[in-house]
C-alpha cells in the first residue's frame, strides 16, 4: 500500500465549502494591492469610469482593472488574453477580484484609455515611498536602455537599406529580362514566357513601392521609417547589433534602486540630462543631491543646465579630439592658466584670448599667438596647417566642467556605483517583459506600458524591503 500523501476526491462535495480569504496568506503580496489600490482617488487620478451612467449595461469600476494589471505585470503576464485566462482559473485573482473576469477586449481597452490614470498612479506609488523616506539625501543615477519595439527589424526603412533593396529589384529585373530575350531567340513554350513575365510584372510593382518608400525616407527628419510602430527607430544595442528600439530614460536611486523617473524617447541619450533631473527634482524635491550619469550623456550645455538647478552632476567626459590620430599635440597637453586667461603650450608659450566666435549654439573663446608660432621649433608637432597659428577653443563656463572633473576624480567610485544602480531595474523589467519587451504601439501606449513595469518593479522592491504585512500598515495610514 502506497504511503504517499493523497489527496481530496475530485468528485467529493464539501458539506461547508472553503472562502477565498483561507487561500490567501497574510503575507499574500495581492493584500498590498488591494490595500493600495483601493486607497487611491482614481478620479482626480484620471481613469474613465470611476462614476458609472445611470443608463445601460453596467462596467466594471476601473479599480478592478488597475488591480488585473498591477497583479499581471508583478507576476510577468502582460497580455490582456493571458490575464483573462488568469482570472478564470488563478486564485489569488480569484479574491483580488472578487471573481469577477473581465474578457481580454475590455482588459486591453483599459490599458489604452486610461493612459493618464497608470501614469499618475506611478507616480503616487513614488510619492508614497518618498513619504515613508526612502530618498533621503539622494544621490540619482540616470541611464538610457533599448527596449525592443513590437516593429521587426524588416519593416523598418533607411537611405542605405532602400537603396541596397533597390539595387537587388533593379539586378533581378535585369535577369528576367535577359531570360526573356533568350526565350524570344529560342522559341521557348508560352507558359515559360509567361511566367518570366508575371515575375516582371511583380518586381517591377515592387520596384515602384520601394522607390515611393525611398521618397518617404528620405523626406523624413530621422530619415528612417517604421511601418508598424511609427515612432520606434533603429537604434544600437550592443556592439554592432542594431535593432528597431524605445530608448527607455529611467532615473533611479542609489540606496533602494527604485525607479524615480522615467521616460520613454527614441533618440540617444545626450540631451536628456537636464530632461530626467527636472523630473527627477519634481518626484523629490530637495531631497536630491548628487545626479550621476555615464559618458553618453556628455554634453557641455546639458551638464550646465543641470548643474543650474542646484545638484551635484558627475558625467565623464570622453575624448573626442583627433589630434593624436594626426600626429599632433593633444588639447590636454595645453595648460590654461586661469589667473591670466592664457592657454601654455607645449612649447611654454602662451597662447592670449583674440576673439570669441559661437560654435554649435555655444559661446566659444579662441587662443592663439601667430608670431609664437610661427617661429616655433616644434610646429610639425602642434598643427598641420602652413599659415594658420594652433588655436585653442574654451566655452565661457568651461570652468564648471573642471570642477565636475576634479570632483569626479575625487569620487572614483561614482562611476561604478552608477552602473550598479542602473542596470538593475532595466535588467529585472526587460527579464519580466520577456523577449519582445515590449507588446503596445507608438508613445502613448508603449509609455503606458512602462508605468505599468515600473509601478510593478517599485513596488515589488518595496516588498523585499519592508515585507507585505508592514508595508500593507504603511500604505493604510492617512
Amino acid at each position: 500500500m502506497s504511503r504517499h500523501i493523497k489527496g481530496s476526491s475530485r468528485s467529493q462535495a464539501t458539506l461547508f465549502p472553503e472562502m477565498l480569504e483561507d487561500f490567501v496568506a497574510k503575507e499574500n503580496p495581492v493584500r498590498v494591492i488591494d490595500v493600495f489600490v483601493d486607497g487611491l482617488d482614481l478620479e482626480n487620478l484620471g481613469f474613465k469610469g470611476v462614476q458609472s451612467k445611470a443608463t445601460g449595461r453596467p462596467g466594471y469600476h476601473p479599480a478592478i482593472l488597475l488591480k488585473i494589471y498591477i497583479y499581471g505585470y508583478l507576476n510577468r503576464i502582460q497580455s490582456s488574453r493571458c490575464l483573462e485566462r488568469e482570472t478564470q482559473r488563478n486564485v489569488e485573482l480569484m479574491w483580488l477580484t472578487e471573481r469577477l473576469s473581465p474578457d481580454f477586449k475590455t482588459i486591453a481597452d483599459f490599458r489604452k484609455d486610461n493612459h493618464l490614470g497608470i501614469k499618475n498612479a506611478c507616480k503616487t506609488f513614488v510619492q508614497m515611498c518618498h513619504k515613508f523616506n526612502m530618498f533621503s539625501e539622494a544621490t540619482v543615477a540616470i541611464d538610457g536602455s533599448k527596449f525592443k519595439a513590437s516593429n521587426n527589424k524588416d519593416k523598418n526603412y533607411t537611405p542605405s537599406k532602400i537603396k541596397s533593396h533597390i539595387e537587388r529589384v533593379e539586378k533581378h529585373i535585369n535577369k528576367y529580362f535577359q531570360q526573356l530575350e533568350q526565350s524570344d531567340s529560342q522559341e521557348n513554350s508560352p507558359n515559360n514566357i509567361a511566367n518570366i513575365e508575371s515575375k516582371l510584372d511583380f518586381l517591377n510593382q515592387h520596384l515602384a513601392e520601394l522607390k515611393e518608400m525611398e521618397l518617404a525616407v528620405n523626406k523624413h527628419p530621422d530619415k528612417q521609417i517604421s511601418t508598424v510602430d511609427p515612432d520606434s527607430r533603429l537604434m544600437k544595442t550592443q556592439g554592432m547589433t542594431r535593432a528597431v528600439c524605445y530608448n527607455i530614460q529611467s532615473a533611479v536611486d542609489t540606496k533602494h534602486h527604485l525607479i524615480v523617473a522615467h521616460e520613454v524617447t527614441n533618440t540617444t541619450d545626450r540631451g536628456q540630462l537636464c530632461n530626467m533631473t527636472k523630473q527627477t527634482l519634481k518626484a523629490l524635491g530637495k531631497s536630491v543631491t548628487t545626479i550621476l550619469a555615464d559618458k553618453g550623456y556628455y554634453s557641455r550645455q546639458d551638464i550646465k543646465d543641470t548643474q543650474d538647478l542646484g545638484v551635484s552632476t558627475l558625467v565623464p567626459k570622453t575624448d573626442t579630439s583627433g589630434s593624436e590620430k594626426k600626429g599632433i599635440f593633444n588639447k590636454s597637453l595645453f595648460q590654461y592658466n586661469e589667473d591670466n586667461d592664457v592657454y601654455i603650450c607645449p612649447a611654454g608659450n602662451e597662447l592670449q584670448h583674440r576673439f570669441n566666435a559661437i560654435e554649435g549654439g555655444l559661446d566659444i573663446k579662441i587662443y592663439f599667438n601667430g608670431m609664437a608660432c610661427k617661429n616655433c621649433t616644434i610646429r610639425s608637432q602642434c598643427t598641420r596647417s602652413k599659415k594658420d597659428p594652433r588655436r585653442m577653443r574654451r566655452w565661457i563656463h568651461e570652468a564648471d566642467m573642471e570642477k565636475m572633473e576634479a570632483l569626479l576624480k575625487a569620487t572614483p567610485d561614482a562611476m561604478l556605483q552608477r552602473k550598479q544602480t542602473v542596470e538593475h531595474p532595466f535588467g529585472t523589467i526587460k527579464l519580466w517583459a520577456g523577449a519582445t519587451h515590449l507588446l503596445t504601439r507608438g508613445f502613448k501606449n508603449v509609455s503606458t506600458e512602462l508605468n505599468l513595469h515600473v509601478l510593478a518593479y517599485n513596488l515589488k522592491r518595496m516588498l523585499n524591503i519592508f515585507g507585505s504585512e508592514i508595508l500593507m500598515k504603511e500604505v493604510m495610514l492617512p
